[in-house]
């Protein structure tokens, strides 16, 4: 009830996600990353867990496809489990159980690493990797662009409710974190996010980094 892509932008080392599910608030228990560290998606009968535990093996060293294979190794749970890995060299994994649902299928390119199940067709994943190699833009319109492809393609076999769509830039938190949880066409809610969140990402960050330089946006009270 899940497809996902997790990227590293090897030009900026930032990395993303894309993910979108027939299950409500899927950015919210599915998606892990962490600066200088990875991208994970825990997914399919999600343990949110898991995600946290590949990026903490990661973080100590190991590869992308080591650090799944630990999590895997070590839980017995993981039958019933997706992984979806890119690390901080660009290095992808992908764990999908025996016991994952419906039509499972993976695809890893160049930094990018993309997983679903219960999909219409098994070319799914494949759409996002290639979407998102073809895609130009901002890293965000590159994932948005990739997600669509995925929708063209077939998407899940049901309909989808809810998405995300995130990127860690090296500032210590989400560069953006833009989130559908329930919706009848998320894909359009969430171009429509992006739209608004694109033109006003980088005033954020001065805002983090240097109130005295952040400006201001017209809004009752802010007199700036």
């Amino acid at each position: 009830m899940t497809f996902s892509l997790a990227v590293r932008d090897a030009e900026t080392g930032s990395f993303g996600s894309v993910i979108c599910s027939s299950s409500p608030a899927v950015a919210a228990r599915c998606v892990h990353l962490r600066d200088g560290v990875g991208a994970v998606h825990s997914q399919n009968i999600t343990d949110p867990r898991l995600g946290r535990r590949v990026l903490d093996i990661m973080e100590g060293g190991s590869a992308a496809d080591h650090a799944v294979d630990r999590v895997v190794t070590t839980d017995a749970t993981a039958p019933y489990r997706q992984l979806v890995a890119v690390d901080a060299a660009g290095r992808t994994a992908v764990h999908s159980g025996e016991r994952a649902l419906g039509i499972v299928a993976s695809h890893r390119g160049e930094g990018a690493a993309a997983a679903g199940n219960m999909l219409a067709t098994p070319e799914v994943p494949r759409a996002l990797v290639e979407g998102w190699d073809r895609a130009s833009g901002s890293l965000e319109e590159r994932l948005l662009t990739a997600f669509a492809a995925a929708m063209a393609e077939g998407g899940e076999a049901g309909p989808v409710h809810s998405a995300g769509l995130t990127v860690v830039s090296g500032h210590g938190w989400r560069t953006t974190d833009l989130r559908v949880d329930w919706s009848d066409d998320p894909l359009a809610d969430l171009r429509a996010l992006l739209a608004v969140w694109l033109p006003q990402r980088d005033d954020y960050i001065v805002r983090g980094q240097d109130p005295a330089r952040s400006p201001g946006y017209g809004v009752p009270g802010d007199d700036r």
